[in-house]
C-alpha cells in the first residue's frame, strides 16, 4: 500500500486555497474592517475573520506538506508562508511559483 500524496493534486488544491486565502485577507482588510470602524458593523469582521483564519491554517499546512513532498528549499517555503500575511501576497506566489503547473487530469 502506497502512502504517498499525489503532488499534482496537492498543488492544485494549494492553488485554490491560496486564492481563497488571498481573497479572504483582502475582504477582511478592505471590506470588513472599514465596515467595523466606519459604520460600526463588527459582525462582518467576525464572519470574514473566522473564514480567513481557517483558510490561513489550511494554507500553512498545505505549504508544509508540499515542502516535504516536493522538497522545496527552506527559502522558498519561508517566502510562500510570509506571503500569506501580505495583501496580494498569495496571488504573487501563485503566479511566481505555480504558473507553470499544468491543470492536466482535470
Amino acid at each position: 500500500m502506497q502512502n504517498k500524496l499525489n503532488p499534482c493534486l496537492m498543488t492544485r488544491l494549494f492553488k485554490i486555497i491560496a486564492t481563497l486565502e488571498g481573497v479572504s485577507l483582502l475582504s477582511l482588510l478592505f471590506i470588513a474592517m472599514p465596515l467595523k470602524y466606519i459604520y460600526d458593523m463588527p459582525e462582518y469582521v467576525q464572519a470574514v475573520g473566522m473564514a480567513h483564519g481557517l483558510l490561513f491554517i489550511v494554507y500553512i499546512v498545505l505549504a508544509s506538506i508540499l515542502k516535504a513532498e516536493l522538497k522545496w528549499p527552506i527559502g522558498k517555503f519561508l517566502i510562500i508562508c510570509i506571503a500569506s500575511v501580505i495583501p496580494f501576497g498569495t496571488f504573487y506566489i501563485e503566479y511566481k511559483y505555480f504558473k507553470n503547473i499544468s491543470n492536466e487530469n482535470s
